[in-house]
């Protein structure tokens, strides 16, 4: 019986399964078996992962159903004690389930272990750090204010553990990990292993670009966790609420840049502020992100898209003197 059960959604994912795919092959720990959830592709999806011959990959093929009901499939099919989840078009470091599996085994009483992310482009290059927090033992209340570990791709979980809280939400469009993370952070002891070991690919079509579907997503598990959480923890939910509005605003401004992020990218500052006044304290931040939003609006997207660009490297030069 295998240590680890690894499950990888997959849509019409051609591009990027391989790749993806190989990352779990190259793990340095390699007690695991990879189960591949097929959600209906149309695509040579299927055809590519069905070439990789090894005999841990394991594909399961079903009618298109959604990223919620593959995870759950796989959580069905799974028969490893530890189980982590992998989007398709993310990719792992060599040491990743090794190190997490580690973590867990010297921390008995944690049931969650995560690691650090950065992002990378659809063509694998480097783009920005992730927020390389690491948050130790009983994580709820930070997790509340803030998804640290950012996304579905990073945690190495006890099988029993998920099971515990019943999977993962199939009503949610988006946000399911930041649900079901916070679900396990209500009953389990978190670890931290502080180190980059997932690679999230920032793709324009990717679910987390529908800004408007994330931020009602996003303030469905808010509003959830909230109803269920202790009188003692919700004066933290204006504090949420920011820094979710923070998140998106940033997102709304990343390239490719157009009016209509633009005024998405407004409407979230504006949020941003109105859930904590006392954003207004940090002036600067605020000055920039208003500022970019000005440029967005008031240039073609080609034009404010090459002025920022320029603005940022000349700010990394001023930095940097």
């Amino acid at each position: 019986m295998p240590k680890i059960s690894v499950i990888i959604p997959a849509y019409n994912c051609a591009k990027t399964i391989k790749e993806t795919i190989q990352s779990v092959l190259n793990q340095s720990f390699t007690d695991f078996e990879l189960l591949v959830i097929n959600d209906g592709s149309t695509d040579s999806t299927l055809d590519i992962v069905s070439e990789i011959e090894n005999c841990r990959i394991k594909i399961f093929s079903y009618t298109n159903a959604g990223g919620n009901v593959s995870r759950n499939r796989g959580i069905n099919h799974a028969i490893g004690e530890f189980i982590s989840f992998l989007d398709a078009d993310d990719i792992w470091t060599p040491d990743k389930l090794a190190r997490q599996l580690q973590a867990l085994q010297e921390n008995l009483t944690s049931k969650v272990a995560y690691s650090w992310t950065d992002y990378i482009d659809e063509n694998g290059k480097f783009v920005y750090s992730g927020t390389h927090i690491s948050h130790q033992g009983y994580v709820y209340e930070q997790l509340l204010v803030k998804n640290f570990l950012e996304n579905g791709s990073n945690p190495l979980i006890c099988k029993d553990a998920l099971h515990h809280c019943g999977g993962f939400d199939e009503s949610l469009v988006a946000g399911q990990d930041w649900d079901m993370w916070l679900r396990l952070a209500r009953e389990f002891n978190f670890v931290a292993v502080p180190e980059v070991q997932i690679l999230y690919r920032i793709s324009a079509n990717s679910l987390s670009c529908n800004l408007a579907r994330q931020e009602k997503a996003c303030l469905q598990v808010l509003n959830k966790a909230y109803s269920t959480s202790p009188e003692s923890l919700q004066h933290l939910k204006a504090y949420s609420f920011a820094n979710l509005y923070k998140y998106l605003t940033w997102k709304a401004l990343q390239n490719p840049l157009n009016r209509q992020k633009g005024l998405a990218g407004a409407l979230f500052l504006w949020k941003y502020v109105k859930n904590d006044s006392s954003r207004l304290q940090s002036i600067s931040l605020t000055l920039i992100l208003f500022f970019k939003i000005v440029v967005i609006l008031m240039l073609p997207s080609a034009l404010s898209t090459a002025l920022l660009a320029s603005m940022k490297i000349q700010a990394k030069k001023f930095k940097n003197a």
